[in-house]
């Protein structure tokens, strides 16, 4: 097929065949700057020359740089234009020359600019809070449409009054936001050609330091050797470096300071006084810098620099003592003195005290110095910090001063000591007179003087009366001397105590009485009390007198009878009068008093010991004792144990952990029960309970303590059975060698003796099993003995030790003269009931 082109020249030349024809191809031209671009002239009709001529209408000549012209053949040439500009635009035209024949054409060239981003660096940053300006600079023929976009949405700036596009492109926002951060599209569009292109920005929100300290005072304490903290926690974007100054001057990792990887904690060793002041701690980024104040205040524990001791003699108008002490706060002085604090101020109402005190230093003056004034004082200087003490001596000098008792009661041939108690500073030397004469003189062999430092004692031991009377004692030292008398005194036996009241009991009676108006000059030793039917022998008893001493106890007394009873002192003359007698009646016979009860923890916990002391029996002798017992958590009672009347006590065992317990004791005498003795207790806490291992303790643990216990149990049982097999001949390997090895056993034991007898019957109740042991013990009175001495706590005797059979349980002797034991075991059957118990 022919082609267009082809046809097109083919009429042309039919039409005009003498004609010069020219054409160039493309007709028009468009070339982006910098691209290149060519243009095809084609002549038809035979030409000599082809010549391009530029739009400034010069003619073109070849080997240009920019613009490039070649002639392929007699009917082409080619302009070729290289990286156009806009001066490259125009009318480009071909002439074609053959003689006096000219023939040409002409193509205009449009030169564009394409879209082209000038500038839109990315990131782009900007400080919170500013006027941004997002720069986005592009060019392009027509002058592009500029779009913003930001998270996929076009920019509405008619919504959003803080955003705007600028002339030039640019996007503002007007007090940009950490918000307002990330990635913006910078659109450009050329409608004309339909051209679109895009750069995509990243935008970053610089955020301006905030900072905090965490303490805008932090307090420390100087010249201990402790470190202070100073911290302040700082924000921003991009982080924040945070530094640390001080008067100015940038502080580092030292021997002084340390900071954290971060630079927040500063901290300041071994702080000293001259530590002390403002420290900024700063914080920047490229958004600027905030700084903040940490204040460091150093306090400095109080420390007395001067306290010194001080002379004084007695009588001396006054003496002054001081003390000075440094410390931050200033310290606040005080002084102490036999356990009294002297403050600021008059001290004494006589004025003769007065401590004053100015900034860091106090006196403490004394007026009229007394020798009571001598000893060591405490000066205490304190601050909200601490405090400090130190001690000193007040020494004050006097003459001698004597003290002790003026009258000394002896009597003809005992000893006494006359005492004379000397306070002098310095010491002073002490001498015994008798009618101007010095003691002892040569004549003198019932006289002696024993010294101390402060003490000399004159040992008389009276022949006669001659040796009553007065003796003196003289001390004396630079100070001066001092005399005093003492008199030797005949004492006499005191006068009688004074009955008060009689309480008879049935078997028993309390004297009440008042000690003697007299003693006599020495004290009583002890009392007498002396009873009696009326008209028979006086019976009596001595009592060893007590610090208020009001009342003693008779016991031995028959039921509803009439008694006389007095009472006389003694002290270490002798007796003294009796006094008046008085009479009484004691009570018939009636049921016992209550016996007092006391309870003692025996070594395992859940073991004790219940002692009573028997009261008044009632005038009949108490045939028995009836101990019953419960945990005060249920309301069953144990079985009642029926306990010995000669018994002191009852052992409970077996008993639960940590539970308390309540314990009721009853006499019975023939008259009947008396009321109970009522005694409350808690056992201990179970010791096999192993408490939690405490916090970053070792220890075994609960498994291996028993695997440890049952190793140990086994090798003690093969032990003892090996021992059995050589010494006895019987256990487990006898057994072996007799079944396996044919060896004989030893003689057979009676049935009775192997499978044993029990102590006790058992039945299916979980009650405990209640075992009585008796130990022979010998009971005062029961046996024809005389009465003991009786006080508030002694056990009150029998009055025989006949056996006392109960009505109700005859033919069932009690075990007398003994003490019995109770003991208690978990999980077997009682051995008593309520009436009796068998042993």
């Amino acid at each position: 097929m022919l082609q267009i082109g082809d046809l097109i020249w083919g009429l042309l030349f039919i039409g005009c065949a003498a004609a010069i024809q020219v054409q160039i191809t493309p007709t028009q031209g468009e070339i982006s700057v910098g691209e290149s671009k060519f243009f095809l002239c084609e002549v038809l009709g035979d030409v000599k020359d082809i010549d391009w001529y530029a739009p400034s209408g010069e003619k073109i000549l070849p080997n240009r740089p920019d613009i490039f012209v070649s002639r392929g053949d007699e009917t082409m040439s080619t302009l070729t234009i290289y990286h156009a500009n806009v001066d490259s635009a125009g009318i480009y035209k071909c002439v074609a020359k053959n003689g006096d024949k000219e023939a040409q054409a002409t193509v205009q060239v449009k030169i564009f600019q394409k879209i082209t981003f000038e500038s839109a660096p990315t990131p782009q940053e900007f400080n919170e809070g500013d006027d941004a300006d997002i720069v986005c600079n592009v060019v392009s023929s027509p002058p592009p449409t500029i779009i913003w976009k930001h998270k996929g949405s076009r920019i509405q700036v008619a919504k959003d009054v803080r955003f705007k596009i600028m002339d030039n492109g640019h996007l503002q926002i007007r007090g940009i936001k950490k918000t307002d951060e990330g990635m913006y599209n910078c659109e450009a569009r050329v409608m004309a050609r339909g051209e679109i292109d895009f750069r995509m920005i990243r935008v970053v929100v610089n955020v301006l330091p905030t900072i905090r300290a965490r303490q805008s005072e932090v307090n420390a304490t100087a010249d201990i050797g402790i470190s202070a903290l100073l911290a302040c926690d700082a924000d921003g974007f991009p982080e924040p470096t945070v530094t640390w100054a001080h008067n100015n001057i940038v502080l580092e990792t030292g021997d002084k300071y340390s900071l954290n990887e971060d630079g927040s904690e500063l901290v300041i060793k071994d702080v000293k006084k001259v530590d002390e002041g403002d420290y900024t701690c700063i914080a920047k980024n490229k958004a600027g810098e905030k700084a903040e104040e940490v204040s460091l205040n150093v306090f400095v524990q109080p420390k007395i620099t001067y306290l010194n001791n001080q002379t004084a003699s007695e009588f001396d108008d006054q003496v002054t003592l001081t003390c000075e002490a440094s410390g931050d706060p200033t310290p606040t002085i005080s002084w102490s003195f036999d356990n009294r604090v002297l403050t600021e101020g008059e001290q004494s109402l006589d004025r003769n005290i007065v401590v004053r005190s100015h900034a860091r230093v106090s006196s403490l003056t004394l007026k009229n110095v007394l020798f009571t004034y001598a000893g060591q004082y405490l000066c205490t200087a304190s601050n909200s910090i601490g405090q400090d003490d130190q001690h000193m001596y007040l020494e004050v000098r006097y003459a001698p001063k004597i003290l002790g008792r003026v009258t000394v009661y002896t009597w003809e041939g005992n000893p006494a000591n006359i005492s004379c108690e000397v306070e002098a500073h310095p010491g002073a030397s002490v001498v015994w007179f008798r009618d101007g004469f010095q003691l002892p003189s040569a004549n003198t062999t019932n006289m002696k003087i024993y010294n101390t430092p402060t003490i000399s004692y004159l040992e008389v031991t009276p022949d006669s009366q001659n040796d009553f009377g007065s003796y003196n004692c003289t001390a004396t030292n630079v100070m001066g001397s001092e005399s005093k008398e003492f008199l030797l005194i005949q004492a006499d036996v005191p006068s009688s105590p004074e009955i008060k009241l009689v309480e008879p009991f049935s078997s028993t009676a309390v004297v009440k009485f008042e000690e003697p108006d007299s003693m006599g000059g020495v004290p009583i030793i002890k009392y007498r009390v002396e009873w009696r039917l009326p008209g028979q022998d006086w019976i009596g008893s001595e009592h060893n007198a007590k610090d208020d001493m009001t009342t003693i106890t008779i016991v031995g007394l028959k039921p509803e009878t009439t008694y006389e009873v007095k009472m006389s002192a003694i002290n270490g003359k002798g007796e003294g009068e009796s006094s008046p007698a008085r009479t009484f009646k004691t009570e018939p016979v009636r049921e016992p008093s209550a016996p007092k009860l006391e309870v003692k923890m025996q070594d395992r916990g859940n073991t004790l010991k219940v002692n009573w002391i028997k009261q008044d029996d009632g005038g009949s002798p108490i045939k028995h004792y009836l101990v019953r017992y419960k945990a005060k958590h249920v309301s069953d009672w144990k079985p009642e144990i029926r306990i010995p009347h000669n018994s002191e006590y009852v052992t409970l065992s077996g008993l639960d952990w940590n539970t308390e317990y309540e314990v009721h004791v009853v006499a019975e005498n023939q008259q009947g029960k008396s009321e109970p003795g009522i005694i409350s207790f808690r056992t201990a806490v179970d010791p096999t309970t192993i408490p939690d291992a405490m916090d970053g303790g070792s220890g075994l643990g609960t498994g291996a303590i028993v695997g440890i216990l049952i190793v140990v149990f086994f090798l003690l049982l093969v032990g003892v059975d090996v021992t059995c097999y050589f010494l006895n001949k019987c256990g487990l390997l006898m057994c072996i060698a007799v079944n396996f090895c044919g060896k004989a056993g030893p003689g057979a034991k009676s049935k009775d003796i192997e499978e044993g007898k029990a102590a006790f019957t058992k039945d299916e109740s979980k009650e405990p099993i209640v075992e009585v042991r008796t130990e022979e013990e010998h009971t005062p009175n029961q046996e024809g003995g005389g009465p003991t001495e009786p006080n508030e706590t002694t056990p009150l005797t029998e009055p025989d030790g006949k056996t006392v059979k109960d009505d109700n349980t005859k033919g069932e002797t009690e075990v007398k003269n003994a003490t019995a034991e109770v003991k208690t075991v978990p999980n077997e059957a009682p051995q008593t009931n309520g009436n009796e118990s068998k042993a």
